[in-house]
């Protein structure tokens, strides 16, 4: 993509390629999902800012859904999943109950309510841990199928916000099968993590959020994770490093992905098993 088009973004949490070689960019500061032609010359804004269906405000989550894209937002504090066609047409739309939760963040990351969601063929599948499960499922709809995975012992049970935000961008992670379950847990090991889990506290501070709640300050040590095209699993860390594991949960390499210097992915997206694209930035990587 030509240097000049990533400069009319403010911040480009997801790029993806389509079939026909251009890119959909989902600028989340921006407040809008933009396609760009395979010369990367020009974007075209598909969808904009605005509390309308049809638009989006606050957004927080973007997945491409086969010939279609998801965008999850919180117009007048309430959660919302839109899925849109890829000339921008709205296709559906649904709200989740309640009003939006505040979320943990670090930066411009976000780590729980919808930070995260998923085209599973016919169904969304998106991080939800308010509902009392690690994922939840809905159809196109809003429809509720399941929730899926457990939350791991912290201790902090009795502290319900402490207890989610534990279980939010943790050096863990658990396979399930498409009966739910759970074939086997890794913890996320590596001696670039030595210090980090030395050093993890045992006492966290608390913040006021904008809905005045106050919430524990719990700083994350993943960033992102993807499953590429072979299944393998690449954890991004927050630090400058990414572990990739086989569909059998061993370790196979470390990754670090370096531009003008290291770089530290909040999205990868991969065009094929070797080549991801990776934000911030946009950039297409030869691993």
């Amino acid at each position: 993509m030509a240097p000049e088009v990533l400069w009319l973004f403010r911040e480009p949490a997801a790029c993806q390629t389509l079939v026909d070689g251009s890119y959909l960019v989902f600028d989340r500061a921006g407040h809008r999902v933009c396609r760009v032609p395979p010369s990367g010359s020009e974007a075209v804004e598909l969808v904009r800012i605005g509390p309308e269906a049809g638009n989006i405000i606050g957004p927080s989550a973007f997945a491409l859904a086969g010939d279609r894209f998801i965008v999850a937002d919180a117009p007048r504090q309430r959660e919302r999943v839109q899925l849109f066609g890829f000339d921008g047409g709205l296709l559906s739309s649904f709200s989740l109950s309640g009003r939006a939760t505040a979320r943990i963040t670090q930066g411009r990351l976000t780590f729980n309510g919808v930070s995260s969601l998923r085209w599973a063929g016919r169904s969304i599948v998106m991080s939800q841990p308010e509902t009392g499960g690690v994922m939840i499922e809905f159809t196109p709809r809003g429809h509720p199928v399941r929730t899926i995975g457990q939350f791991r012992a912290t201790g902090h049970e009795d502290d319900r916000d402490l207890h989610l935000a534990l279980n939010s961008g943790l050096p863990l992670f658990r396979k399930y099968d498409d009966d739910d379950r759970l074939l086997f847990a890794r913890h996320i090991q590596g001696p670039e993590l030595g210090a980090t889990i030395q050093t993890l506290p045992t006492a966290w501070p608390r913040r006021t959020d904008g809905l005045g709640r106050d919430l524990p300050l719990a700083p994350p040590t993943v960033r992102t994770a993807e499953v590429d095209p072979a299944g393998n699993l690449w954890v991004s860390l927050w630090l400058p490093f990414t572990y990739v594991y086989d569909s059998h949960g061993d370790k196979i390499r470390t990754v670090q992905f370096r531009d003008a210097g290291l770089l530290s992915p909040d999205r990868l997206f991969f065009e094929s098993r070797d080549r991801p694209l990776v934000t911030p930035g946009c950039y297409r990587f030869s691993v």
